[in-house]
């Protein structure tokens, strides 16, 4: 068993989520208290651990982990239905939050070939580095938790040469939720049948044709959407053709120290954290204007100037932004920007701006 510290690489950076000792946010006891009292709930009633696993990515030297520790049970089979273009899978995001988390569970990863003991946090969530010797391109690891089955994930290990990236935001983004309006945004996330979820026009083969013309350049999906619903975005993206790649999402709910996690404290924390492991990669930064991606990209690419190839920002419809709450008020991000910035309302008119960038 690896004695490393958890996260001894990159340098520079924290430790793993779970937070030392200190003083937490009421909000936080009252969440602690509930996951307690479910958790022993679910185990008297003979719920098993199980862990979800989520793709990861990392270079030749170490591997960030992310995963998921819950106590589940086994439903019924349902009862098949004669009923013609019956779907065989049907998704309420609703069945996403009904699973109970393990808080502080020690989770066992095996690296190529070597076992290495992380800890999930106060959500049961995993968001961890352990040093591996790994060639670039996707790998499989292994995850267990308590008893639990073991569990496969893939790992995408960026070359050293790779110079590269894209990140892009999901929701308006890639698929059209109008994310920002809290009761239209309460029936995608918990009622709102996965299959009926609609993909932004143009986006997948932008994508993909970004991928294609950069051998070996990471595709991250960054977004403010809870870990609860990462099997349904992960089936969301591979169902409409997008480009495999690692999901960085949040926890909903309290902090140590707050009542409600920030969104653009997640989305910024993530893409410092990049540069940082990166400092050789330039980020092609995908967006939409009815959120906060334009003030956060730009401010980005004033403090790491060096790591932003270009930025896209997708322009909702008006019917789009007026479900969002209105548009960016950031269109002097751009006008102070060194970087190039490009905006269309789908994924093909971004892809002519891109072409004649020379980066598709």
């Amino acid at each position: 068993m690896a004695d490393e510290p958890v996260r001894p690489f990159p340098p520079g950076l924290a430790g793993a989520r779970v937070t030392p000792e200190r003083i937490l946010h009421r909000a936080a006891r009252v969440e602690d208290a509930l996951h307690e009292f479910r958790e022993n709930r679910a185990r008297k009633r003979g719920y098993e651990t199980t862990v979800v696993p989520y793709r990861g990515y990392g270079s030749t030297e170490w591997v960030r982990i992310l995963c998921r520790v819950l106590l589940t049970h086994d439903r019924k089979p349902r009862r098949r239905l004669p009923l013609i273009g019956r779907r065989e899978e049907l998704v309420r995001g609703w069945r996403s939050f009904t699973a109970v988390p393990i808080n502080e569970v020690d989770v066992t990863v095996t690296v190529g070939g070597v076992e290495h003991q992380v800890k999930a946090d106060r959500g049961g969530v995993v968001d961890a580095v352990v040093p591996a010797a790994l060639e670039p391109g996707w790998h499989t690891i292994t995850l267990r938790a308590e008893d639990s089955e073991p569990v496969d994930s893939s790992v995408f290990i960026i070359s050293p040469d790779a110079t590269f990236g894209v990140v892009s935001d999901i929701d308006d983004t890639v698929m059209v939720t109008a994310l920002p309006r809290p009761l239209l945004a309460a029936w995608n996330t918990f009622v709102l049948d996965e299959h009926a979820r609609m993909p932004t026009p143009g986006m997948a083969v932008l994508l993909d044709r970004l991928a294609s013309e950069h051998p070996g350049s990471p595709t991250i999906y960054l977004s403010t959407g809870a870990w609860n619903v990462a099997p349904t975005l992960g089936r969301f993206l591979s169902r409409n053709l997008y480009p495999t790649g690692p999901l960085l999402l949040t926890d909903w709910g309290p902090t140590h120290d707050r009542l409600f996690r920030s969104g653009r404290e997640h989305k910024r924390d993530n893409l410092h954290r990049l540069a940082e492991e990166f400092p050789a990669m330039r980020w092609l930064l995908i967006g939409d204007d009815g959120q906060h991606d334009e003030e956060i990209y730009g401010e980005f690419e004033q403090q790491h100037p060096g790591n932003v190839a270009a930025i896209a920002i997708r322009q909702l419809s008006p019917s789009e932004a007026v479900l969002a709450g209105g548009r960016s008020k950031a269109e002097s991000m751009s006008a102070k920007s060194d970087a190039l910035w490009m905006y269309a309302p789908d994924g093909s008119g971004l892809a002519q701006q891109l072409r004649a960038a020379e980066l598709l």
